[in-house]
């Protein structure tokens, strides 16, 4: 099979998101759950482009709230940063105001019940665990473009990273999940076989070229968003917009043909309506 990738140029959150939605199969896919998390990049408390922006959650929140007004709406980030707990990143970059407008709730998912799993096939993760609320939420996953310094690339299989509990990551590394850091790229491939998104809009606005927490951004901004339910075609389209091969991409390439379609995939242009 091969999967589709909604593709929009950038022009506004206000505009571009709705029209994005509007015209890919997120509605579809969401309909049968009572619960949508929204799991967004907020590895530490910086400003886009190195997290997701607040205004970009907001219109799909905004957006599910009027298509599928039953559901239960949480938006859920575990922090990276050893130094603060998640809600210093949803207050510091506006999502706790979002959520006081919208009435969404935030939860940390570094604190959440746990469960625990075992797959004897995960060479790097034969126990796994996360945050229960995983197995009974549609999992929109909202990652960021970006370079990463050990994974080569971040973007919605490895923004799983987010859900893992420190109880049981950190370690005493530098990072609360600095455990996955060693043989990352199966660290990240074995996680998204526990547990990979439902689906995944990309922040493709800008970009980061060079690092996942520093450095340049993509020159010029890369200006496109994208919508999918296959976690390795969107991971391996926005390799490419990082002008990166996906094969050169061990936890992609580990992933396609099992968790997904890496070298199947079609782009489906939304246009823009004026």
């Amino acid at each position: 099979m091969t999967a589709t990738i909604f593709v929009k140029e950038f022009e506004s959150w206000n505009s571009s998101v709705p029209e994005l939605l509007e015209n890919c199969d997120l509605i579809d896919c969401a309909r049968g759950y009572g619960t949508i998390l929204i799991k967004p990049n907020l590895v530490e408390a910086i400003a886009p482009p190195v997290t997701t922006p607040v205004e970009l959650v907001r219109q799909i929140v905004s957006y599910l709230q009027a298509a599928l007004p039953a559901k239960k709406i949480i938006i859920g980030e575990g922090t990276g940063a050893k130094e603060y707990e998640t809600f210093h990143c949803f207050e510091t970059l506006g999502y706790t105001g979002l959520a006081h407008d919208t009435g969404v709730e935030l939860i940390d998912l570094n604190h959440e019940e746990i469960i625990t799993k075992s797959n004897p096939q995960c060479r790097r993760w034969p126990e796994m665990h996360l945050p229960k609320i995983l197995d009974d939420a549609f999992l929109l996953s909202v990652p960021v473009l970006k370079v990463h310094t050990l994974a080569d690339v971040t973007l919605t299989m490895k923004n799983m990273m987010g859900c893992p509990p420190p109880s049981h990551y950190q370690k005493g590394g530098y990072c609360k999940k600095s455990s996955f850091h060693r043989d990352i790229h199966r660290a990240i491939f074995d996680l998204n076989c526990y547990r990979t998104p439902d689906y995944t809009i990309l922040d493709a606005t800008i970009g980061m070229a060079e690092s996942h927490l520093r450095g340049a951004t993509c020159n010029p901004p890369v200006n496109m968003l994208a919508a999918g339910k296959d976690p390795v075609a969107i991971d391996a389209y926005g390799t490419s917009l990082l002008g990166k091969y996906w094969q050169q991409i061990d936890h992609i390439a580990l992933a396609d043909g099992i968790l997904g379609r890496a070298s199947k995939y079609h782009l489906q242009i939304v246009e823009t309506v004026h």
